[in-house]
């Protein structure tokens, strides 16, 4: 978009260009980039920027991470001239610069007066501006419903969004959607997202967005119709990044659980629609698809202690900080994850965390909301999380061989827990796992990630190296409850 003022200046003579013009240490598995013209006046001064919200805290995620335009140049149209549209040659071949084009050949060309062609301009202007005002005052007066206004009959259906449209899905689902604004004891804190996960008044979020509100903070949960409502922590995951908080008066709120889908149906491609409150710009609705699936992404706190592990969704669409907690949801308006982290092109390479106010680079990643309401059912019914696991320790800094057993454990710790799943597998110190399934681990945080996908109980293959030989191990899932 230009700010240049168009000319307003009579040039002192009109004259045809000539010819054709240019174009212009170990963790456990189980989780731890002109030409010439007239003068113009100078442009106006630019808007202003708005004020900008405060640094929000978390992941980089959308909280807290261990996470142009070309211009299309219209080519000329085609003539003997070769001349750019409106370079005053028309399609054909211009005349030669200083020639009269509607004067007969051979004869001078006329001396032209500037002064008079001006004020002869001006009289022109003013007569023709009386007599239209004069024979409209007539017409009026003739007939006083003439009207010089033509109008054309509206369609007023075309603005009747459908049901499955962006826009139908975005009016339905924006009442369930709340901006969160949590504050710690000692003044820390930020806004984030949520979304109603059933009538009772719990609402769905990250644990990253109330964390610190959870030893006693405050709490607040805003609706898209503005009203307010108190809120408290029911659970929270730090390892899985989930968490429910409760209304503590839900009374006229309005209690509206989003639809939720199953991300293991979903496959790269199919569209996406975020909702959230990104730099705590509530209501705000962005679209995009689904550019991978089943990612491994191993994120943390500002202070790089709480590690969480997801296999995430990763989506386009626009995801910035404030939008952690928020829904992802697909072209039916399920919810499908929930809106997690960002990779950030300013960090390293690392997910970008809401306190450096990183912005969206078309990398956001979601927390698959199967494996999100299997935990918000764990925290609802006992405020705990439960995490499934194998019982070892695994190297977290080396990638690409695989998810490789320390030697020892943390704090002196057995690196593989005695008679724990993997223990009664056959796995030892050493071994290097990978796959799991039919899943290939290169590493240690996409060992964790993916056994986090499933529940405690369930049986997994595991394939891993030991000595330079391949070998397979049948392991039933242990559990561990709570975070460490």
């Amino acid at each position: 978009m230009s700010t240049e003022n168009e000319g307003a200046a009579v040039p002192p003579e009109a004259k045809p260009p000539a010819g054709p013009q240019p174009d212009s240490a170990p963790a456990s598995a189980s989780g731890d980039r002109t030409p010439d013209a007239p003068q113009t006046p100078p442009p106006p001064p630019g808007f202003a920027p708005a004020a900008g919200h405060p640094p929000q805290p978390g992941y980089g995620h959308p909280g807290d991470a261990p996470t142009t335009e070309q211009t299309a140049q219209i080519p000329p149209y085609p003539g003997t001239g070769h001349a750019a549209p409106g370079a005053g040659g028309g399609w054909g071949q211009q005349p030669p610069y200083g020639s009269d084009p509607w004067a007969v050949a051979g004869s001078p060309a006329p001396k032209r007066r500037n002064g008079g062609l001006i004020a002869a301009v001006l009289v022109a202007a003013l007569v023709a501006g009386g007599i239209g005002g004069g024979i409209g005052f007539w017409a009026a007066g003739q007939n006083d419903s003439a009207s010089t206004t033509v109008s054309a009959p509206g369609d007023p259906g075309a603005l009747n969004r459908k049901p499955t449209s962006v826009s139908g899905i975005a009016q339905k689902a924006l009442p369930s959607v709340v901006t969160i604004e949590a504050q710690g004891a000692t003044g820390e804190g930020g806004t984030g997202t949520g979304f109603v996960y059933d009538k009772q008044g719990h609402i769905l979020t990250n644990n990253h967005v109330v964390a610190s509100a959870a030893g006693g903070g405050k709490l607040t949960a805003t609706f898209s119709n503005g009203k307010k409502y108190d809120a408290e922590v029911v659970g929270n995951a730090q390892g899985y990044d989930v968490a429910v908080i409760k209304l503590k008066n839900a009374s006229g709120a309005p209690l509206n659980p989003l639809p939720l889908g199953k991300s293991g149906n979903v496959q790269v491609g199919d569209a996406t629609i975020a909702i959230g409150a990104p730099f705590g710009l509530s209501g705000t609705v962005t679209t995009g698809i689904i550019s991978a699936k089943d990612r491994p992404v191993a994120s943390s706190d500002g202070g790089g202690t709480s590690a969480s592990y997801m296999s995430a969704l990763q989506t386009d669409a626009s995801i910035n900080p404030g939008n952690s907690g928020g829904p992802l949801m697909d072209a039916a308006g399920n919810v499908i994850g929930i809106n997690s982290a960002i990779q950030s092109a300013g960090n390293g390479g690392g997910l970008g965390g809401e306190s450096q106010q990183s912005g969206s680079i078309g990398l956001g990643f979601a927390i698959p909301i199967d494996q999100a309401k299997r935990v918000a059912q764990d925290l609802i019914r006992t405020g705990k999380p439960v995490y499934p696991q194998i019982g070892v320790q695994v190297g977290m800094r080396d990638t690409g061989d695989g998810a490789t057993i320390a030697q020892t454990g943390n704090n002196g710790s057995k690196a593989v827990t005695p008679n724990g799943p993997a223990d009664k597998a056959g796995l030892r110190p050493g071994d290097t796992i990978t796959k799991l399934d039919n899943t290939v681990i290169d590493s240690g945080p996409t060992l964790i990630s993916e056994i986090w996908q499933h529940k405690p109980g369930d049986e997994v293959t595991l394939t891993y190296k030991r000595g330079g030989k391949e070998h397979t191990a049948h392991v039933t899932l242990g559990q561990r409850t709570g975070d460490k």
